[in-house]
């Protein structure tokens, strides 16, 4: 099981590695995706060097309760889980550059694969926390497809790119990569060659989640990770059993295909309809960001009132929201080892409550 742990979470979030311990997260997950370095001028950079090395913890912030010094080499997150592994050895972290805000750069780096892994090794492996990091996932949205740029690529730069990592972190590392869940016809799993980019990473993690949200301010309300389709999903194509199925279908082993899961909702306002499909007015106002909230807040706020293909949604007042609940998790769970998955992972760590019960759920 693998977990994405937000590097700014530690600002406004007020979620530190820590938490992934005291939860009883850190004994249930294998591995941590630590989210995220950059990629600019083709090559992998550090995104946060305050968050990532030099913030100060305090002993009472610190994993193992002892503060930082100003003059010890190396403080901040990557510390931290320098201490988080100590505690539980069993556990792998690795190092993910991209995302939505940081995948522009993607493209600079399809130009000269071999320059861009050999940047990434060198960061990655850096002395002073190379005994931190196991290996590196690529976040990239999307290869050859639309994500908050327009990608040109073609079809074979993912699959050179991580060929490229393979060749310089070897065969010891962790190479894995989270990936488009685009399944409809023409779409972004169409664009590139994951069967082929597949044959160079440990595991891909299709993002089977935010299929739909207040980004369409009118609705039609629905699911933002249904599990299946269902009479009236607004996109054909949209759901995770689309995506494995497509994935699969273009060659990716199914052992290498990982059950993704969002420990957050979605959701609108000006809703009047309870079940999915409505009309909304726009989005509804979330903690951090409109549309959106953690699950720890939905569901004290806004207890879940039905289930559509495989998850949960509540129609509160004038708000519609879908999110994953404990019970979901399992029947989603349960779905991918039915399907021979090789396990699952999720976005993010920060979402799930104080004693880490979706985790808790997820792992079974």
């Amino acid at each position: 099981m693998v977990g994405y742990f937000a590097q700014w979470g530690v600002y406004g979030r007020d979620y530190h590695v820590k938490n992934v311990h005291t939860s009883g997260s850190a004994g249930k997950l294998t591995h941590i995706n630590y989210a995220f370095g950059n990629v600019q001028n083709g090559q992998c950079v550090l995104g946060d060097t305050y968050a990532d090395h030099d913030k100060a913890y305090t002993a009472a912030n610190s994993v193992d309760g002892v503060a930082d010094t100003w003059d010890q080499p190396l403080r901040g997150n990557f510390n931290q889980l320098r201490k988080l592994k100590k505690l539980h050895p069993h556990l792998k972290v690795v190092f993910s550059f991209g995302g939505w805000t940081w995948s522009g750069g993607f493209g600079q780096a399809a130009r000269n694969p071999a320059a861009f892994a050999e940047s990434c090794h060198r960061l990655v492996e850096d002395p002073r926390w190379a005994d931190v990091f196991d290996g590196i996932d690529i976040g990239w949205e999307y290869p050859n497809a639309r994500g908050l740029s327009c990608d040109t690529s073609g079809p074979d730069a993912f699959k050179n790119l991580v060929a490229a990592l393979r060749s310089r972190f070897g065969p010891s590392s962790l190479v894995t990569a989270a990936i488009t869940a685009d399944a409809s016809a023409g779409g972004k799993i169409d664009a590139a060659d994951y069967a082929g980019a597949a044959r160079h990473l440990d595991w891909i993690m299709p993002m089977t989640y935010d299929f739909f949200g207040a980004w369409a301010s009118q609705g039609p309300t629905a699911p933002h990770s249904p599990l299946t389709a269902y009479p009236g999903l607004p996109q054909a194509g949209f759901t995770t059993e689309a995506a494995i199925t497509k994935l699969k279908g273009k060659g990716v082993p199914t052992a290498k295909l990982l059950l993704g899961i969002g420990f957050y909702g979605r959701g609108w306002s000006g809703v009047t309809q309870s079940a999915p499909g409505g009309r909304a007015t726009g989005a509804a106002p979330g903690t951090y960001e409109q549309g959106i909230e953690d699950y720890k807040v939905l569901k004290n706020r806004r207890p879940a009132t039905g289930t559509v293909a495989g998850t949960a949604y509540a129609h509160c007042g004038s708000q519609w929201w879908s999110y994953d609940t404990p019970a979901t998790i399992a029947g989603k769970r349960d779905w991918a080892r039915s399907q021979g998955l090789g396990g699952s992972f999720f976005w993010e760590l920060s979402g799930d409550t104080a004693t880490g019960e979706l985790i808790t759920a997820l792992r079974g």
